[in-house]
């Protein structure tokens, strides 16, 4: 601890259409929500409704392969040699595209195989709901009470009158949710329960090691020029509520507002980050307000729709500048939500 200090890192950043999406590097989940945009960079969302089967379908199942390459590939890369370019690349999402069925969901967890790279992914079926996901969308397996109190992850995007732009995700430090270990005399961080204890995954223990934490906040640039900050708490859940909320304002036209307002969703295919990291393959959450249709659909193409309360998907925040002006949104869900201008 006495040896560790903050960093400075150049972000990774993905193409798509007229905006640069800019995530932290692969000891983080983040590339994930890039790996997203890249398998979706093909389909024509323009004008989609976002709430139809055709869109949460294709959306899910991109998600389904993205995260697949998160539990084989991602780790510190200053442990672990991780081939973003090669995950990012044309090629490569060209070949996984084609996994996508557009009539019929995966029910396997289907990672890419990049020679040289990777580790093996371990697949624990969850018995019933999966402990990473609470009934308000959280998604943190560790929020506990201590009397009336309770803790969660926050988020906060800001952008100031000179147009400098941040987006954070602080959280780890609920002491009543992580066991004190008695020959250290104090709590390991809540994302340490992220590494692996087995050797040889790309996201393995080891001194000195970032965990591969779920935390992911965004920033992106349109034409250019610094355009929106955003994202959620929520674990695994967050890199697809943030990507399902840049997909609605980019190809559906809603405004920030509008975006983290709409029903959302998640998927449980992929095994959680947290012990005990189970997975539930073909598992669907929706928000209630999906249209009764749409559920009906999805069904049919072979996902195991499972339909949460009416607003309980997601704690989106976001913030932007557009030329003089500056625009927030807040989460109507959950815990608190702000969006406030002076």
């Amino acid at each position: 601890m006495a040896k560790w200090q903050a960093t400075v890192e150049a972000p990774l950043s993905y193409d798509y259409g007229r905006y640069t999406v800019c995530k932290a590097g692969p000891w983080a989940q983040s590339p994930v929500a890039l790996q997203q945009l890249a398998l979706l960079k093909s389909y024509n969302l323009d004008g989609a409704d976002p709430t139809s089967a055709d869109f949460i379908h294709t959306v899910v199942e991109a998600s389904k392969l993205a995260y697949a390459d998160r539990e084989a590939f991602y780790g510190d890369p200053k442990f672990v040699d991780v081939p973003m370019q090669t995950l990012l690349s044309d090629a490569y999402n060209a070949d996984r595209r084609r996994l996508i069925d557009s009539q019929k969901a995966s029910l396997e967890l289907r990672p890419g195989k990049v020679e040289g790279y990777g580790g093996v992914v371990r697949l624990r079926r969850a018995d019933g709901a999966r402990a990473a996901v609470s009934a308000g969308g959280a998604g943190e397996p560790t929020v506990g009470r201590l009397g009336q109190m309770s803790g969660d992850t926050v988020h906060f995007d800001i952008v100031d009158k000179d147009g400098n732009m941040v987006s954070a995700t602080p959280s780890g430090g609920w002491l009543h949710g992580s066991p004190v270990v008695p020959e250290l005399g104090f709590p390991i961080s809540t994302r340490g329960q992220i590494f692996w204890l087995e050797e040889g995954q790309p996201s393995s223990l080891a001194p000195g090691k970032r965990p591969r934490t779920t935390l992911t906040p965004t920033l992106a640039h349109r034409d250019g020029e610094p355009y929106m900050v955003w994202g959620s708490p929520g674990g695994d859940q967050q890199d697809q509520w943030v990507v399902q909320m840049f997909l609605r304002h980019v190809h559906c036209g809603l405004n920030f507002q509008e975006c983290i307002d709409a029903p959302a969703w998640h998927s449980e295919h992929f095994p959680s980050s947290f012990w005990p990291r189970t997975a539930r393959p073909g598992v669907l959450v929706l928000e209630g307000r999906i249209p009764t249709e749409t559920a009906q659909e999805l069904r049919k193409r072979g996902h195991e729709v499972e339909m949460n309360a009416q607003w309980s998907e997601g704690r989106l925040t976001a913030a932007g500048r557009e030329g003089t002006w500056r625009k927030a949104a807040a989460n109507p869900r959950g815990m608190q939500g702000y969006a406030v201008g002076r």
